[in-house]
């Protein structure tokens, strides 16, 4: 991925990071950013995306939005 990109998608996940911040427990911001950004690679939309972080966090980290 070239650098414009990766900044490209890293604005986008800080976007649909802010909903989740705003509601779920404290956690580490760097868990959900991957896991959403490892869902766009694969193809996911952003509504997928910000789903599979959301039920990563859950399942994985146990932080409940």
């Amino acid at each position: 991925m070239d650098i414009a990109s990766l900044a490209g998608l890293l604005h986008e996940t800080a976007e649909r990071h802010d909903g989740y911040e705003k509601v779920a427990p404290p956690h580490d911001w760097w868990d959900w950013y991957a896991a959403y950004m490892d869902a766009r690679q694969a193809g996911s939309t952003p509504d997928g995306a910000t789903a599979a972080a959301g039920d990563y966090m859950a399942a994985v980290k146990h932080i409940v939005a």
